[in-house]
């Protein structure tokens, strides 16, 4: 039987909208573990990655607040999801902002670099996440994450586990795009990823986008990382999200780009970030997470 590992990570240090650290217990609530263990895994729940609170730190560098607390939790989130893997379990990250994918991205790919391996990142946000300290108008770390995974950034971020790049740009894929900063498009255009903006999925449809993400954080890996920001999805399905955006996939998309990656049997790991309680209606934003899990992990409709 396969194994699952939930590991929580409920830092909202990266953003600037409070409520994200309640993410994980959100997705507990929503019956994450029972559900998933109906469709047949092992599965066990690690608990919390202890992470850091703002009233108890000054925010820092103003154009990368909290970054010295983020990359404290990044760290050890990293040896969580290594050690999940040496143990044959599957990470299952719950945040928390989007800043946590630094650990979960580091975890796997530090786990995979001592077996002389690859690994490919499919990135599922309705922003780029690849700003730097000198491209952000906010400072907020959680707009920095995809950047550090392919080496761009403060040392802090992309030098976790002793190594950058975590991913090669040529096997990483940012899907769902519709909210970029100005001067971040830049970083975006120049680092060689393979960006799908919400032009493109519209104009070619989900499985053709699906089918080239998958392609591309294949190549030469042994498998890909799954980041699911929550405003990937319109947020008249997910309003209860860090950073909403209108325009978004819709509940079918979304599903469909999950049986994608199941049907793939590529996927090495899978987070869900930026559920925030605080705005949500009724859990449903993490309700639907835990569906689109259900979805990553293989659950079919027939």
């Amino acid at each position: 039987m396969k194994k699952i590992r939930i590991i929580g990570v409920p830092l909202d240090l990266g953003s600037d909208r409070r409520g994200v650290d309640m993410g994980p217990s959100a997705l507990r609530l929503a019956g994450l573990m029972a559900r998933l263990r109906e469709i047949g895994y092992a599965v066990e729940d690690a608990g919390n990655v202890p992470a850091a609170i703002a009233e108890m730190h000054g925010i820092g560098a103003r154009k990368a607040r909290y970054l010295h607390q983020v990359a404290e939790t990044c760290r050890r989130q990293a040896r969580w999801v290594q050690k999940t893997l040496e143990e044959g379990a599957i990470p299952l990250v719950v945040g928390g902002d989007h800043s946590v994918a630094v650990g979960t991205v580091s975890g796997v790919a530090a786990f995979h670099r001592r077996r002389k391996e690859k690994v490919g990142l499919i990135w599922l946000d309705a922003h780029a996440d690849m700003n730097t300290p000198e491209t952000t108008p906010s400072g907020n770390v959680h707009g920095m994450p995809l950047a550090a995974c392919l080496g761009l950034g403060p040392g802090e971020l992309t030098r976790i586990g002793g190594f950058s790049p975590k991913v090669e740009a040529s096997r990483a894929a940012l899907i769902g795009l519709r909210d970029i900063d100005r001067l971040e498009g830049g970083n975006v255009r120049g680092s060689g990823i393979r960006a799908f903006t919400m032009r493109e999925l519209d104009e070619r449809g989900m499985r053709a986008v699906m089918q080239d993400a998958i392609d591309v954080a294949s190549r030469g890996a042994a498998g890909f990382c799954v980041t699911l920001d929550m405003d990937f999805v319109d947020p008249e399905e997910a309003p209860g999200v860090g950073t909403p955006v209108r325009g978004g996939a819709t509940y079918r998309e979304a599903h469909l780009a999950m049986e994608m990656i199941a049907d793939s049997g590529r996927m090495l790991a899978l987070e869900l970030v930026e559920v925030n309680p605080v705005i949500d209606e009724a859990n449903r934003t993490a309700k639907l997470a835990v569906e689109l899990a259900l979805s990553a992990f293989g659950k079919k409709i027939l």
